[in-house]
């Protein structure tokens, strides 16, 4: 195969970032949200380190046979900037995204939220998925899937 073949890769890039939350669904009553949630519940909220490679973004795509690269590296660490770290690094989570205003601020919506706004600044069809490390734990891996229904 020469070098002007293409080639596809998955190029990734993790980022650190804390953030608090309460698990507290407006549709339940506090004590199903108690039963449901648990410690997670609390009303004052609680926080995690979501640090080092726990947060992570994949995108695939072809290797550009002139730069050598899926995505520059660069460009792609001001949209991570941008999508994920300006709206919720230090952030409580329910308070100051307004996205989780009506949504349940669990790990998998916050892997929801990260991929959306990924998806507004990255070239269309290069995101591959978004994996977030709450815990050593809890994993949560997102590929922009949609249910169809029950």
């Amino acid at each position: 195969m020469s070098p002007r073949s293409a080639r596809l890769a998955r190029l990734s890039r993790s980022v650190t970032f804390s953030a608090c939350h309460r698990l507290h669904s407006k549709s339940l009553s506090d004590e199903e949200n108690l039963k449901l949630f648990g410690k997670c519940n609390n009303p004052n909220g609680h926080g995690h380190n979501y640090k080092g490679e726990e947060l992570i973004s994949i995108l695939a795509g072809g290797i550009d046979p002139v730069s050598g690269m899926v995505m520059n590296l660069t460009d792609l660490k001001q949209y991570m900037q941008e999508a994920i770290m300006e709206p919720l690094d230090h952030k409580n989570l329910d308070k100051d995204v307004p996205y989780f205003s009506e949504v349940v601020s669990t790990t998998e919506n916050v892997a929801v939220f990260i991929w959306d706004s990924l998806q507004k600044l990255l070239p269309q069809g290069v995101l591959y998925k978004v994996e977030v490390h709450e815990t050593e734990q809890n994993i949560v891996v997102y590929k922009g899937e949609e249910t169809t229904g029950k």
